[in-house]
């Protein structure tokens, strides 16, 4: 039997066969003008076997979105996934999967060193308690621990 195609590309990723960590092109979109965005799912925990607890989740989302941009300015959006298990990565005008692959590497490396979670307060953030500075770093070590892994997508 064969699967209709579904709309959203990640529910058409067959999550049982993937292997975390990974980073990986999701998707490409072109605009009117010729803009394209690159969509890349930055993969941290196997799907269906862990997943990241909200407050460290939420504190590096907030690090990552504010530190990746001392690397570049070809970041739209860095948002978590739904099901706690990475971020989907977008960028504009920039394909060169060695260079993301880098600039989030050394965004991981400037979480390691911060000394606070950015607009982490009532006034800059929805949730401003359920943050985890401890968390977040221990996230982006794991994840760089384990830098050699991110091209290998599938078991």
């Amino acid at each position: 039997m064969t699967e209709q195609k579904m709309n959203v590309e990640s529910f058409n990723l067959d999550h049982t066969k993937v292997k975390a960590p990974y980073v990986r092109l999701a998707d490409i979109k072109e605009g009117q003008n010729g803009d394209r965005i690159h969509k890349y799912d930055l993969r941290i925990c196997q799907p269906n076997q862990a997943h990241m607890e909200m407050p460290a989740l939420h504190s590096l989302e907030h690090l990552m979105a504010e530190l990746s941009r001392n690397h570049t300015d070809k970041v739209v959006d860095i948002s978590p996934m739904g099901c706690q298990t990475g971020f989907y990565i977008a960028m504009i005008n920039h394909d060169d999967y060695d260079d993301v692959l880098s600039i989030i590497e050394r965004t991981l490396k400037d979480v390691l060193e911060a000394t606070e979670v950015p607009a982490c307060n009532e006034m800059q953030c929805g949730w401003a308690a359920s943050h985890s500075l401890k968390g977040a770093q221990a996230l982006a070590s794991d994840l760089l621990e384990k830098r050699n892994e991110w091209t290998q997508v599938f078991a």
